[in-house]
């Protein structure tokens, strides 16, 4: 009777201790089972914090706000690698220097343009100037940053739009990047040496842009005179909404230009 109950008692224990010992199995199970959908969760976590880092970067340097800073430029064009619309031939840039003045608002700016270093450049703006294309169209981007003063004018709607117009190549651009103030450089898409067209800029301030697989800008002349008043007159007025590259706040428009 007594080997009877300690076999019952060594069998309750032995119950227990497998009913104990599989709790902690299903425990310990339970935890591996949480910490490896904790990792996946952290790593998806990751990967979703990298791609829209990598979303917000292409936005910002493609269509954002970056792709001014980075660089002045017209709405994208086909890069068919040929004069697009009614560009005058390089040869009427006579390889010369050609003087003349753009007036914004009320602000005379005294040009030299180089037909020599950028004839195909020169030939479009000195044709623009001849035809009367500048006068009434206006200057739709102020940028205004430490290292990028770029006033941007020209486009055939007011907001940075072309079409039916554009050339090539990039000329007289600078090997170092550098746009020293008073720079009258052409404006183009990234990556496309063939897509200058009618809108220009003009450095108020030393400036630097980097190159993309095109090169850099097509320096086209310079400003001669009216750089301070440009500063005073347009440039103080500062930025829409305060920001550092968009719309300038004083309404500019090319009321003048003249060439010779």
């Amino acid at each position: 009777m007594a080997a009877s109950k300690n076999q019952g008692r060594e069998a309750r224990e032995a119950r227990e201790r497998l009913t104990l010992y599989n709790a902690r199995q299903a425990v310990h199970t339970h935890k591996v089972s949480r910490r490896r959908r904790d990792n996946v969760i952290a790593a998806l976590g990751v990967l979703v914090v990298i791609a829209l880092a990598t979303a917000t970067q292409v936005f910002y340097f493609s269509a954002g706000p970056g792709m001014p800073t980075a660089s002045p430029s017209a709405s994208a064009q086909p890069d068919t690698g040929a004069t697009v619309g009614d560009v005058p031939d390089a040869s009427t840039a006579e390889g010369r220097t050609w003087t003349g003045d753009i007036t914004l608002n009320d602000i005379p700016l005294g040009i030299s343009l180089d037909g020599a270093t950028a004839p195909q450049a020169a030939a479009s703006v000195i044709g623009d100037i001849q035809n009367g294309y500048y006068v009434g169209k206006t200057c739709h981007r102020l940028a205004d940053s430490t290292g990028f003063q770029v006033l941007q004018c020209g486009s055939q709607d007011g907001t940075g739009a072309d079409s039916g117009y554009s050339y090539g190549p990039v000329e007289n651009a600078p090997a170092d990047d550098f746009y020293p103030a008073g720079t009258i450089a052409m404006a183009r898409v990234g990556d496309d040496a063939n897509s200058n067209g009618h809108q220009f800029f003009i450095v108020f301030g030393d400036t630097t842009i980097p190159s993309d697989s095109a090169g850099g800008y097509t320096v086209v002349g310079t400003v001669t005179s009216g750089l301070d008043a440009l500063k005073a007159g347009i440039v103080a007025g500062g930025i829409v909404d305060g920001a550092s590259d968009g719309a300038p706040v004083v309404p500019t428009t090319i009321t003048a230009a003249t060439i010779q």
